[in-house]
């Protein structure tokens, strides 16, 4: 007889208890395994014990905020972040973007698409990591480095592997699915399956920013990751799939 899966466990970090507790009834009853937390300290002590699939992190938290709170998991772990706010302006979201987060709504929201967007997220991560991988090939190698979709692992030219967060990963495969073309910030939206916010502001940009950081260990980022003023931007190397 099958096992069956185990349910994803997300941690909620929000201070206000009303909506702690609203969000810990939703998730339950869309079928997560929900874990809470009211401050950043606490949220380190759930971490410590609990392996999470996804992290719902409120921005105006008492103490460590919730940025200052994304810059420190990222620097340890690249598990889904999705961050919650009443400040929906594009600043914060550009902020939030910038500091690894996968996704960031604003307050109010829609229980509807929250749940959307989570579940968007985790086939990305989980379940539905080969929904993206090319059908037939494994690995996708360009200018020595090595893409492997469906282990979601990016490998440098020396051989040792890259942190790339979900929203990361996604980008970079759509544009090595896509080489040599130039591609539209709208399209690439699109492809990368990104959903922070508006096709017109710039989420896609600062993206590809922080993309270029990580592939810059060998001095290539600015040529592989081209910029195409007022189109978007293009893959300068030639893609081998195997």
């Amino acid at each position: 007889m099958a096992t069956a899966p185990l349910a994803p466990t997300i941690l909620i970090v929000e201070d206000d208890p009303a909506l702690r507790t609203l969000l810990m009834r939703l998730l339950r009853e869309e079928g997560f395994q929900p874990l809470s937390a009211g401050h950043g300290a606490e949220m380190a002590r759930v971490l410590e014990t609990n392996t999470v699939d996804l992290i719902l992190l409120d921005v105006m938290l008492p103490g460590s905020n919730g940025f200052d709170l994304c810059r420190s998991i990222r620097r340890e772990s690249d598990v889904p972040i999705v961050m919650l706010s009443a400040r929906d302006d594009e600043t914060d979201r550009l902020i939030g973007l910038e500091l690894g987060a996968d996704d960031y709504i604003g307050k109010p929201f829609s229980k509807k698409e929250l749940i959307a967007r989570i579940r968007a997220i985790l086939r990305r991560t989980q379940n539905g990591q080969q929904a993206s991988q090319p059908r037939g090939h494994q690995q996708m190698t360009f200018a020595g480095w090595s893409l492997d979709p469906g282990r979601r692992e990016l490998l440098s030219p020396d051989g040792a592997f890259v942190d790339l967060s979900g929203a990361e990963f996604d980008l970079l495969l759509a544009f090595v699915s896509s080489p040599q073309r130039v591609i539209g910030r709208e399209r690439l939206l699109e492809m990368s399956r990104a959903r922070f916010s508006d096709a017109s502001d710039r989420s896609i940009d600062v993206l590809v920013s922080r993309l270029r950081r990580k592939l810059a260990v060998t001095g290539q980022a600015e040529s592989l990751l081209r910029t195409v003023r007022g189109v978007g931007y293009i893959f300068t190397a030639a893609v081998e799939r195997r």
